[in-house]
């Protein structure tokens, strides 16, 4: 962000005098306005009180319970704790005012587009370096539900509507297929990569969850996880928990949080589910007005995304979900990323269209 710049000038000694008394008089100004503020605040509290008391008794015993939770926790906040949720300079935020397209770039304050319009296409600004691009193709003219690039940024691994995936070598001019995993599924519909990079989860289409060992290249296990098609999955980074989503509980998407405590899923229903890993707690987020089809948490653990059917990214708050901003397309969202360091959101649209938005702090 960009301020203004200013001048400043040298004050005389009576110019000096009357803005101390006029500092003197915002100074009382202020404190008697924030004892009006603070009072009107308690007396909102009050009002909030009354009618959680009023509500309970209708609420089933699990709901009750949550809500008394949820009241002792706010109680504990600390005012440290309070200005940090209201001001955190590490909160992202995007600006929803738009300008006209330029380049085919979006400018905004706080929001820059990058919306090419075929997946073959490649659109660049001063801000963001050029890239070429290599067409793969997967098992003909198959469906690709999902992709994983491993560490070495060297092999690509590509799975969709067929029974095989293929491992791809990006290395030398011309990618080429350096291996192909076949399983006795018709399809994978998500992809999950080991933190050594040594294995590769595999979920399929008839709700098993496929273990790979990527240097032999062979079918190492196979985990009966669900009984209609297993549909997302997210590994811990010490690479000792594995979730799995299916679509025999209606769950389109999920993501872990680095930081190994909570674990963001995305329901059919248009519900965001936020559960702790060890504990009961459990937040429902309810933005989405159709399912949530994909999710991520930033490397800081700090926030995550998620997108929709009903053409909407959301950027919540972990965990609690504060909405952080929104920002609706023009066709569903299938899918996002963020990038290492937590400045960039990539979106995958139904209208063949990959948005890309710089995050502001």
């Amino acid at each position: 962000m960009t301020r203004p710049a200013g001048s400043s000038k040298l004050a005389s000694p009576a110019l000096a005098v009357g803005l101390g008394l006029t500092g003197e008089l915002d100074y009382y100004e202020m404190s008697y306005g924030l004892n009006i503020e603070m009072h009107k605040q308690t007396e909102i509290a009050k009002r909030l009180n009354t009618i959680l008391a009023q509500i309970m008794p209708f609420l089933s015993q699990e709901h009750q319970q949550q809500v008394a939770q949820a009241v002792e926790r706010a109680k504990q906040v600390t005012m440290t704790e309070l200005n940090a949720i209201i001001g955190d300079p590490a909160t992202p935020r995007v600006s929803p005012a738009h300008s006209p397209p330029e380049n085919g770039l979006d400018k905004a304050r706080g929001l820059k587009k990058d919306a090419p319009t075929s997946p073959a296409s490649v659109a660049s600004s001063s801000s963001t370096p050029s890239s070429k691009t290599k067409d793969l193709g997967h098992n003909r003219d198959n469906y690709i539900r999902s992709c994983k690039l491993l560490p070495d940024g060297r092999t690509l691994i590509v799975g969709g509507e067929a029974s095989t995936l293929t491992i791809w070598d990006l290395a030398s001019p011309t990618p080429r297929i350096k291996a192909e995993l076949t399983s006795s599924a018709p399809a994978c519909y998500a992809l999950a990569i080991s933190p050594d990079a040594k294995v590769c989860f595999s979920c399929c289409s008839d709700g098993n969850i496929a273990v790979w060992d990527l240097h032999n290249q062979t079918l190492v296990r196979q985990f009966q996880g669900h009984t209609d098609g297993a549909s997302c999955i997210d590994i811990s980074h010490d690479g000792t928990k594995l979730w799995t989503g299916g679509l025999d509980n209606t769950i389109f998407s999920l993501g872990y949080c680095p930081t190994g405590e909570w674990l963001a899923v995305g329901m059919e229903s248009s519900n965001v589910e936020v559960l702790h890993h060890t504990k009961p707690d459990k937040y429902q987020l309810h933005l989405h007005e159709s399912c949530v089809l994909s999710l991520k948490f930033a490397y800081c653990g700090k926030w995550f995304v998620s997108t929709g059917k009903d053409n909407l990214l959301n950027a919540w708050r972990t965990p609690y979900g504060a909405s952080i901003f929104q920002s609706k397309e023009s066709s569903s969202v299938l899918s996002c990323d963020i990038s290492a360091d937590d400045k960039y959101i990539v979106t995958g649209s139904g209208d063949k269209k990959a948005t890309v938005y710089e995050v502001i702090y």
